[in-house]
């Protein structure tokens, strides 16, 4: 099956073009990323295995689907990947919510850890880890080889907008991680950032620069 899974809803289009806009300030943009995060959790997650149970509605009982034990975690690369959890947990409620730390070098562009925290059950659930920017696919690669040092075995990863490159070294370095891409773009420029992309995610989602 492939593992690389580009997301060409018409929403998600439609909404990654308001992203890109420079024109769109930090509160429209705070928004649509989390709205980009629900649809894609929405399309992430079909693959979900259900059970039949029997409850009691007001007027009898019926057999109806529930998800069948599986216990969910969101691990947003820090700082940008903040910005989905929000949508993710508007879909998936009973998620657990990790943290991993991570910058880019900006010298090497290489990873750099400073910051792990993770549900305690981690290895037991199924974990998305979530950063809308897959550029040299560094920082997902680092942070993907992260929960696995610590015994994840069930992992996804999903992110709005990817460069070739990144997606590259997720297949080479973690072939069999599911990544889920809202759009796959031209390339990176010589400072390593997407081209056309939309500029810098987490200064764009928080206002900095």
């Amino acid at each position: 099956m492939e593992k690389v899974k580009i997301m060409d809803h018409p929403l998600i289009q439609h909404k990654i073009g308001w992203l890109r806009r420079s024109s769109t300030g930090s509160r429209d943009f705070r928004g649509i990323v989390g709205e980009i995060a629900m649809l894609m959790c929405y399309e992430a997650t079909r693959g979900l295995e259900l059970e039949d149970i029997e409850v009691e509605t007001p007027i009898c009982a019926a057999t109806v689907k529930e998800l069948k034990g599986k216990k969910l975690a969101i691990v947003p690369i820090l700082r940008a990947g903040l910005g989905m959890v929000d949508g993710m947990l508007a879909m998936i409620p009973a998620a657990k919510v990790g943290h991993i730390g991570l910058y880019r070098d900006p010298d090497t562009l290489n990873p750099v850890e400073y910051y792990c925290k993770l549900p305690e059950d981690c290895p037991e659930r199924e974990v998305f880890v979530v950063d809308p920017m897959l550029a040299t696919g560094g920082s997902a690669v680092a942070a993907i080889q992260m929960l696995k040092d610590k015994g994840v075995v069930n992992i996804h990863f999903m992110c709005i907008i990817a460069a070739p490159e990144g997606v590259e070294a997720m297949k080479q370095a973690h072939p069999d991680v599911d990544i889920y891409v809202g759009v796959l773009d031209e390339g990176l420029n010589s400072h390593g950032y997407i081209v056309p992309g939309l500029g810098d995610a987490g200064d764009r989602i928080f206002g900095t620069k």
